[in-house]
């Protein structure tokens, strides 16, 4: 399936006009962009995952919980390969339906978080009173989670896809940067709830405001990128 240049990264004139190296350099800076973008909003949204986190802190301490920053990517691994799988066998007009699709899917994840942000609430007694969970039980949560499957069938896998079809660094730079954000987010949230608990309500609120932000804008790029493919 070809892909066309995205418009927020670099323009073919603009690469045209610097060296082989720095051309490939700055193609994948964004890239890595990109990825950084995307875990971080994914690790600060509300969730079974986040309150997996938070909850095994306060029952079993920072140094017990910090392995379990290291599950999305093996849960990811199916749906990983299920989207890979299924984008590659759409014919090429399917791209410019995924564009808009994704948008609109990214769009609704910010207005989720924006509603968890307004009504942001953090019961800290509900969580000590819940039952010990496992690194396992983690697992298993984002393996039923259907949200990875959407994330990564309608907007990172697609991205994924043509970076590497660009160039193999390209998608290996998004992938890592996608969780290298996610793993330091999250041990950040471990680390940051078990130093100051009480300051974590805000502190969090304030990392959920980002996100909303950062998927509103990364949607509507989406979009735009969908109507300039139409025009094309």
């Amino acid at each position: 399936m070809a892909f066309t240049q995205p418009s927020y990264l670099p323009s073919r004139r603009t690469l045209a006009t610097i060296g082989p190296f720095r051309r490939a350099a700055t193609v994948v800076i964004s890239y890595v962009i990109l990825g950084i973008t995307l875990g971080f909003a994914a690790a600060v949204q509300p969730g079974p995952y986040q309150t997996f986190l938070i909850s095994r802190t306060l029952q079993h301490g920072w140094r017990n919980t910090l392995p379990a920053v290291f599950a999305p990517p093996l849960s990811d691994i199916p749906a990983i390969s299920l989207a890979l799988l299924l984008l590659t066998s759409l014919p090429d007009w399917m791209e410019n339906a995924l564009y808009f699709v994704g948008g609109f899917f990214v769009l609704f994840l910010a207005y989720g978080a924006f509603k968890s942000f307004r009504n942001y609430t953090f019961n800290q007694a509900a969580l000590l009173g819940s039952k010990r969970q496992s690194f396992f039980k983690a697992l298993t949560l984002n393996l039923l989670n259907p949200n990875p499957y959407l994330y990564w069938s309608l907007v990172s896998g697609p991205l994924l896809l043509r970076g590497w079809r660009e160039a193999p660094a390209n998608g290996l730079a998004m992938v890592t940067s996608f969780y290298a954000t996610m793993f330091l987010t999250c041990a950040g949230i471990v680390l940051l709830f078990a130093g100051v608990g009480r300051l974590f309500p805000k502190v969090n609120r304030i990392l959920l405001g980002i996100s909303v932000v950062a998927l509103a804008l990364f949607g509507c790029y989406q979009l735009w990128l969908g109507v300039t493919s139409v025009w094309s």
